[in-house]
C-alpha cells in the first residue's frame, strides 16, 4: 500500500490514518523529523523500547506522563534513580508499568551520561546514534517495501549494547532511528517526505 490521501486532501503513510488523530499528528509534525540534544535522544530511545509489544499510539497518549516521571528526560537526573524511583514509577499508572523496560531506561540513562566521557565518541548519545547513518537510505514507495531492520540498525545495536545499553534491539534501533530523522522515512508520495523519492 502507498500513500493514503486523508479527509484533508493529503498523501500521507497509510498508518497515520484518513482522520485527524494522535498518530497523525505525530506522523505529521515529527516522526521523520531530526532531533537534537541528549534529553530528545533520550526520550526518544526509552519511548522506542517502552513501546515494544504495544501500540505507539498508547506510548504517545501517555507521553506526557513519562516527561514528568523521568524528569524530562534528563539523563543525570534519570542515571540517579534508586529503588525508591523503581517503586514510584511501578505505582505510576500514567506510564507502562514494566519492571523491565523502567530498570532499562535507568540503565540506559546511566550509560548515555558514561557516554559525554567517551575518548572515541565526542558528542554522546546523539554523536553515536548519527554515526550509524545509512549510506544509502531506503526510499519506500510501498508498506511492503518498508525495512524493519537493517545493517545499520544491527550494527547500533550492538554497539549500544557494548557500552551497557539495554533494550536496544535491532528492530528498536530501526524505528528509533526512523522517528529521529537519522533518514527519512516516508513513502516516496507522502506529503512529509523531503525528497521525491
Amino acid at each position: 500500500m502507498g500513500p493514503v490521501v486523508g479527509d484533508d486532501g493529503v498523501a500521507r503513510c497509510p498508518w497515520a490514518g484518513p482522520q485527524p488523530s494522535v498518530m497523525r499528528d505525530y506522523h505529521d509534525t515529527e516522526w521523520g523529523a531530526r532531533v537534537h540534544g541528549e534529553a530528545a535522544y533520550l526520550e526518544r530511545l526509552t519511548l522506542e523500547a517502552f513501546q515494544s509489544g504495544l501500540s505507539w499510539s498508547t506510548i504517545l497518549r501517555k507521553r506526557d506522563a513519562f516527561r514528568e516521571a523521568f524528569r524530562g528526560f534528563d539523563a543525570d537526573a534519570v542515571a540517579a534513580f534508586g529503588p525508591d524511583d523503581e517503586a514510584r514509577l511501578m505505582a505510576d499508572a500514567g506510564i507502562v508499568r514494566n519492571r523491565a523496560k523502567i530498570s532499562a531506561a535507568i540503565v540506559n540513562a546511566r550509560a548515555t551520561v558514561a557516554l559525554r566521557d567517551a575518548a572515541d565518541i565526542g558528542g554522546g548519545l546523539e554523536a553515536l546514534v548519527l554515526s550509524f547513518a545509512p549510506e544509502m537510505p531506503p526510499t519506500p514507495q510501498t508498506t511492503e517495501e518498508m525495512q524493519t531492520t537493517s545493517a545499520e540498525s544491527t550494527a547500533l545495536s550492538k554497539e549500544l549494547k557494548r557500552r551497557g545499553f539495554a533494550f536496544v534491539g535491532p528492530t528498536t534501533m530501526f524505528a528509533l532511528m526512523e522517528a529521529i530523522g537519522v533518514f527519512d522515512p516516508h513513502l516516496v508520495g507522502c506529503f512529509r517526505r523531503r525528497s521525491g523519492g
